[in-house]
C-alpha cells in the first residue's frame, strides 16, 4: 500500500513524501526531494517498531541539510581527487566543494534536487532525474531512475537504472544513516558489524585512495567476522570509520554486510551488485544539525553502509571501471534486509 502527502514545494516543484506499507506493518517514509528515504520502521525482537534512520522533521530540513541523510547521491557518490578526471583523453575538471576535491556531485549534487515520480505501484514508488551535460561539468546527459521496493519479507530494494547520450562516469548511492537501536539511542558503536570483504582502499589525508587494495588481515578494518563498530576505535588514531571496501566484480550479486544491534534485536543483512561499499560512522556529525523530534544530529550516531564504484575510480586504473558508455544501461540493484535475533 503506498499513500501520498503533500510535502511542500521547492524552487517551484512540486514535493512529496510517500509512505509503502507491506502486510508485516514495516514502513517507509520517501520523498522526491533528493529521492531520500525520511524514515524506515522495522520491528524489534518485541514486536515493537522502530524508526531506524536518521533525518529531519521536514522538507526544510532536507533542503538546508549539510549530511545528505537518506538522499541518492550522484552524479559521482564519494570523492573525486583535485576534482578531475580524464575520459577519452578529454580532461573534465569539476567543481570542488571539499577542499580540492568533488563530493557526493559536487556543489549541487543529485542530492539536492527535486526528482520526478515517474512510476507508483501497491509497493514500489520510481524516482526519476534527468541530469543535463555538463551539470557540475561532468560530460553527457543522463537519465537515472531509482525503484524503492519493500517486499512482504521486510527487504527495501533499491533498483538503479541510467543512460547516457556521452561517454559518462556514474556512480550512485543512497546515504541513509542507520541507527539499528532506534533514532534517539545513541552511538552506533555498539553495533555488532560484519564486512564480507579481504580488502579495503586506504588514504590519504584529503581521504583519497592511495590506489593501493589492502589486506584487511591484522588491521582495524578487519570485520570478516563479526565484531563491535566500536572495538578498534581509539577516538585519536581511529576516531571512526569513512573507508570503502571492496566486494568483487560489479554485476555479481553478493552479500556485503551484515548489522545487528543486541539491544533491539534488529539486524540488518546488505546485498548489492555494486563492487564495493563505503563504511562511514557518522564521523561529521558534531551536533550543529537538528534532526527529528528538534534533537541533533551527534557524533556516530548514524551507521551509513553505501554501496557503490570506490571512490576515485575515475582516476584510479586498478579499481573497477566506472565508466557509463553512450547508450548503454547503468543497472544496479542493493537490497537492505530486516530481520530479528531472539
Amino acid at each position: 500500500m503506498v499513500e501520498r502527502k503533500d510535502y511542500g514545494f521547492f524552487n517551484g516543484y512540486k514535493v512529496w513524501l510517500f509512505t509503502i506499507e507491506n502486510e508485516n506493518g514495516m514502513k517507509v517514509e520517501l520523498t522526491n526531494f533528493s529521492g531520500a528515504v525520511v524514515s524506515l520502521f522495522v520491528p524489534d525482537r518485541n514486536g515493537i517498531f522502530e524508526d531506524v534512520v536518521l533525518g529531519y522533521d521536514d522538507l526544510d530540513g532536507y533542503v538546508n541539510g549539510t549530511s545528505s541523510h537518506g538522499a541518492l547521491v550522484g552524479r559521482y557518490a564519494n570523492r573525486i581527487a583535485n576534482a578531475k578526471f580524464t575520459l577519452n583523453g578529454e580532461e573534465h575538471r569539476l567543481f570542488a566543494n571539499e577542499n580540492t576535491n568533488t563530493l557526493h556531485g559536487g556543489m549541487v549534487g543529485f542530492n539536492k534536487r527535486v526528482w520526478t515520480v515517474d512510476a507508483v505501484t501497491d509497493n514500489s514508488v520510481t524516482f526519476g532525474y534527468l541530469s543535463p551535460d555538463c551539470e557540475e561539468n561532468f560530460p553527457g546527459t543522463v537519465k537515472v531512475t531509482c525503484t524503492y521496493t519493500l517486499t512482504n519479507d521486510n527487504e527495501l530494494k533499491l533498483e538503479y537504472t541510467g543512460v547516457s547520450d556521452k561517454d559518462t562516469v556514474l556512480n550512485l548511492t543512497n546515504h541513509s544513516y542507520f541507527n539499528l537501536g532506534g533514532i534517539h539511542s545513541g552511538d552506533v558503536l555498539g553495533h555488532e558489524l560484519q564486512l564480507f570483504a579481504d580488502y579495503y582502499t586506504p588514504v590519504n589525508s584529503a581521504l583519497i585512495p592511495t590506489g593501493e587494495l589492502a589486506d584487511v588481515t591484522g588491521t582495524p578494518f578487519d570485520f570478516r567476522t563479526a565484531k563491535l563498530i566500536g572495538k578498534d576505535v581509539d577516538g585519536e588514531i581511529l576516531r571512526g570509520y569513512d573507508h570503502n571496501y571492496m566486494l568483487g566484480e560489479p554485476h555479481v550479486m553478493r552479500k556485503a554486510a551484515v548489522a545487528y544491534c543486541e539491544k533491539t534485536g534488529i539486524e540488518m543483512t546488505v546485498h548489492t551488485d555494486k563492487p564495493a561499499i563505503q563504511l562511514y560512522t557518522s564521523i561529521g556529525l558534531d551536533g550543529s544539525e537538528i534532526g527529528k523530534d528538534g534533537k541533533k544530529l551527534e557524533f556516530q550516531t548514524g551507521l551509513c553502509l553505501e554501496s557503490q564504484y570506490a571512490p576515485d575510480s575515475p582516476n584510479q586504473p586498478n579499481f573497477p571501471d566506472c565508466t557509463l558508455k553512450a547508450g548503454e544501461e547503468y543497472k544496479f540493484t542493493t537490497i537492505y534486509a530486516f530481520g530479528v535475533r531472539g
